[in-house]
């Protein structure tokens, strides 16, 4: 019987294994934002919006990150399949998840630095049991950070091919889904092409 007392552990899983292909191969982690990687932006806002432990998902150049980013308290998983697309890193990220005792995993992406700690907050109280799930609304439509309480991370993992991520799962779930409105504290924009670039600081 789980101790009802107990806090959820609700762990921040970012996804930071992208090669930048269309910002000509510069790995979207190592971008610079507020005058350090974006990478430790992203680890910032989950630990400031409740989220703990955070596992980080490497992949392209991830020794350079590990290198030039402080990732100090992480845990760090390399994905040597991040080309296939953000669902080997999900599969990854849910996998080192699963050796702990965490009761849902918060999933954000490394580039959308427009999404704060306050958006994580609302998604993180969207917690209610290892069967939730939940996700942040921008003007009604789905987007990141996403929760999948930790009775649901196998299912997850096993529908997160290619590039669709959780995407799949989501559709086939949007009856059990909440959908938590952030557009008023937030922005889902993705850093994805040059023309993106100026959208960091």
């Amino acid at each position: 019987m789980p101790n009802e007392s107990k806090p959820p552990v609700v762990a921040g899983l970012l996804l930071a294994a992208g090669g930048g292909r269309r910002l000509g191969g510069r790995p979207k982690a190592l971008l610079v934002h507020r005058g350090r990687p974006l990478v430790e932006h992203a680890v910032r806002v989950l630990r400031e919006g409740g989220c703990g432990p955070v596992h980080v998902v490497l992949g392209a150049s991830a020794e350079l990150v590990r290198e030039r980013a402080d990732l100090t308290g992480c845990f760090l998983v390399d994905n040597p399949a991040w080309e296939e697309g953000m669902g080997s890193s999900l599969r990854a990220g849910l996998r080192s998840l699963a050796a702990t005792e965490a009761d849902a995993a918060l999933v954000s992406l490394v580039d959308q630095p427009g999404i704060g700690a306050a958006a994580v907050a609302r998604i993180r109280r969207a917690y209610d049991s290892r069967d939730a799930l939940a996700a942040a609304a921008y003007g009604g439509e789905r987007g990141h950070p996403v929760l999948f309480g930790a009775h649901r991370w196998k299912d997850v993992a096993t529908s997160a091919v290619g590039d669709r991520g959780a995407r799949s799962y989501l559709k086939a779930h949007e009856w059990a889904l909440a959908l938590v409105e952030c557009g008023d504290v937030a922005e889902a924009y993705d850093i994805d092409t040059p023309q993106d670039l100026p959208r960091l600081e």
